[in-house]
């Protein structure tokens, strides 16, 4: 497989009704809290931050119910206009930057495993919890970037931090084994420290070799709420996962010319996965790149979705 981080641009490249399954059921064995509060039914879906700005724009094509869109990306629109400085500094009215008084970074100690994490939002008692993992060559510090990929990660912390959520954006120190183990303990610690609530791990680039991975662990599984793919490689092997066994809810989002991972091949998955009546959804920004899904991914449409699986 290639390995590659995503870059920024086109050029160069809470939440609602938890349902029960089998997943939350085995939850409810690994954590006992899960009993008390993971299966709860009215939690609120979370509230529009500056949709207007990030937002999906024009629909190009609409299937399966609106689960498979094609959106509408321009790289003059969406890079030129949109940034200060093209693919390094958003424009002011994308950011709010008071979202930095709820933001931390420590080292978290995960049964003995040492995790070097950024945290926007409480360590306890969050409503949801946000994981992102970057890919190749990255570290925590492009998930807190509020400026770069057109303000999305501030976005992302703004919505984490209004309705009551966490953001957790950890370095991965290795896309294997090893990569996989320490973010399993940060799902288990996420969901411990929530009293069992949803955490949804999104994976870019490489970094989906980790969900990939996390998708064959039932302990993790059996914690998440539901998992996004941006940008990502295929996993062929998926349906014998636990993810897929436990109908682990699956959002994909991509550019159609990525030249790192083929569009056409994540799609295909995608209509494996519908095919059998699996929750799934795709979002193909059409002549976006490598970078782009993690740039123009609405995080409130997908993790809105996510929950109402």
């Amino acid at each position: 497989m290639a390995r590659h981080l995503p870059n920024e641009g086109g050029r160069r490249l809470i939440m609602s009704t938890t349902v029960f399954s089998v997943g939350r059921l085995m939850a409810a064995l690994l954590f006992p809290s899960f009993l008390v509060v993971g299966f709860a039914a009215e939690a609120a879906a979370l509230k529009p931050y500056k949709d207007e700005l990030f937002a999906y724009g024009n629909v190009l094509e609409e299937a399966d119910g609106g689960d498979f869109r094609v959106i509408d990306y321009k790289e003059l629109r969406d890079i030129n206009e949109r940034d200060q400085i093209p693919e390094r500094r958003v424009k002011h009215a994308y950011v709010s930057l008071g979202v930095k008084s709820a933001q931390v970074n420590e080292t978290l100690d995960l049964g003995g495993r040492r995790l070097d994490v950024m945290r926007v939002g409480p360590d306890r008692g969050a409503a949801f919890t946000v994981i992102f993992i970057h890919g190749r060559g990255g570290d925590r510090r492009l998930g807190a970037n509020d400026f770069s990929f057109g303000g999305n990660f501030n976005r992302l912390k703004n919505l984490a931090a209004a309705n009551g959520g966490t953001y957790y954006a950890p370095s991965v120190r290795s896309f294997d084994a090893e990569g996989v183990a320490d973010i399993t303990a940060l799902i288990r610690f996420a969901a411990e420290r929530s009293g069992g609530r949803p955490v949804v791990l999104s994976c870019a680039s490489m970094g989906s070799f980790i969900c990939w991975g996390v998708a064959r662990e039932q302990s993790a599984v059996a914690a998440l709420g539901g998992m996004m793919i941006m940008g990502g490689a295929v996993d062929p092997n998926f349906a014998k996962s636990a993810a897929y066994k436990a109908r682990l809810p699956m959002f994909f989002s991509h550019g159609s010319l990525d030249s790192v991972y083929r569009a056409e091949d994540q799609v295909g998955l995608y209509r494996s996965l519908k095919a059998k009546d699996y929750p799934t959804r795709f979002v193909l920004f059409e002549t976006g790149s490598h970078g782009t899904p993690v740039r123009m991914t609405d995080w409130r449409d997908a993790l809105n979705w996510i929950a109402s699986r």
